[in-house]
């Protein structure tokens, strides 16, 4: 059974920096890719970034590149998401998913919610401005 759980989510201010977890069980991540999503109060859930299962190709949404870093840890089977310069819109749910298909090539295949196998429940990261 494949679980995701996220953690280090919380209320920061602007400027602040966090360090989310996506701790798994069920799966190895080095055969997954890995992904981050947010989900703002009101809005759809978005793409925050993305690491390939060989962990040579990373995509990041443009609202976050330079400010967010996703990495892993396979010895602990865990993908990380280093947030940096925070401001209030960083404000939402972040979850964490995990694709199993290798290959993808399709035209922004890592931006689509359906691609992804398996989801945590999310963190809620709140940023005050």
């Amino acid at each position: 059974q494949v679980q995701l759980v996220e953690s280090g989510g919380g209320l920061v201010q602007a400027g602040d920096s966090l360090r989310l977890s996506c701790a798994t069980s069920g799966l190895t991540v080095s055969m997954y890719a890995m992904a981050w999503f947010r989900q703002a109060p009101g809005k759809a859930r978005d793409f925050v970034a993305r690491i390939s299962r060989g962990g040579v190709y990373i995509y990041y949404a443009d609202s976050v590149k330079g400010r967010f870093t996703i990495s892993r840890d396979i010895a602990k089977n865990t993908v990380y998401l280093q947030m940096i310069g925070l401001t209030a819109e960083d404000t939402a749910v972040y979850y964490c998913a995990a694709d199993f298909q290798a290959g993808r090539s399709d035209a922004n295949y890592y931006q689509r919610s359906a691609v992804y196998d398996s989801w945590g429940q999310g963190t809620q990261v709140t940023v005050s401005s």
